[in-house]
């Protein structure tokens, strides 16, 4: 598959939609996601049957949430703060998981962008290095879109305890700021309910 017949894609346009604008984290989340699903054999999940979990909060995240159905809101997608480019997917039908880990040379850095990346991040940037930094970062992301799936990621079944289904619990108000607060996520102090908020100010 060529890099124009995978930016056609529908699933590829929904996570650039999704996030924003093409970068080179977006289609590594995306390829990704695709590996993990191809792997477990699974469809995006409607519900809760499949858990995503990712070792970055980074732009591939996003395209994860797209292509898997997994999501904050249904408790079925997890962020581990490793700042690692891994994704684990687990299937709640089979119990089977699957590991995605980008090899250590599969994204080797350059230079170059990564000066452009600074200067244009911090608005120091010409308007003939604004030019070169998108089409550096464009031809790396497609680069990641075309290579083959063994060059990107090292590819694993993973044995996880999958995590409790999300659970709805009602809410309280906090004795401090008195916000309507998940019950299960509040702190007793002195015989009053707080939320995490307050309760840090409360114990520094």
């Amino acid at each position: 598959m060529n890099v124009e017949e995978v930016l056609n894609r529908e699933d590829f346009k929904r996570c650039l939609a999704f996030h924003g604008h093409l970068c080179p984290g977006v289609s590594i989340g995306y390829r990704a996601a695709r590996a993990a699903m191809e792997y477990l054999a699974a469809q995006r999940a409607e519900d809760e049957e499949m858990v995503a979990v990712v070792e970055t909060d980074a732009c591939s995240a996003d395209a994860v949430q797209v292509l898997t159905g997994c999501t904050f809101g249904k408790g079925n997608f997890i962020y581990r703060d490793y700042g690692k480019m891994v994704l684990t997917l687990l299937s709640r039908k089979t119990g089977e998981g699957v590991r995605v880990a980008m090899k250590p040379d599969a994204f080797a850095p350059d230079p170059e962008h990564l000066a452009l990346i600074q200067k244009v991040t911090c608005g120091e940037a010409s308007e003939e290095e604004r030019a070169r930094f998108h089409r550096r970062h464009t031809r790396r992301s497609h680069d990641v879109l075309v290579m083959p799936t063994e060059a990107l990621f090292k590819i694993e079944a993973a044995r996880v305890d999958l995590p409790p289904r999300a659970r709805i619990a009602p809410s309280e108000a906090c004795a401090a700021c008195g916000e309507p607060t998940m019950a299960t996520k509040m702190e007793a102090v002195e015989g009053r309910k707080l939320c995490r908020d307050c309760f840090r100010g409360v114990t520094g």
